[in-house]
């Protein structure tokens, strides 16, 4: 996992927090879920090999 992906991560958060404030001080609470849900998806669609890799590895080291 490169630090790349970590400052991708960070600028998804910052963005969807920024658009979330936004959207909620002018009275759209169902896009600002929508939004923070969009962004969960997103960094979660990055993540998960790293943890299919992290089980592949475990599975490895525990298997006889």
């Amino acid at each position: 996992m490169g630090v790349g992906l970590i400052f991708k991560i960070a600028a998804v958060g910052i963005l969807v927090t920024i658009l979330c404030q936004v959207l909620k001080h002018s009275g759209r609470e169902e896009h600002s879920f929508i939004i923070s849900l969009a962004g969960l998806i997103l960094v979660l669609t990055w993540i998960v090999p790293y943890i299919y890799e992290l089980f592949e590895t475990i599975e490895a080291l525990f298997s006889f």
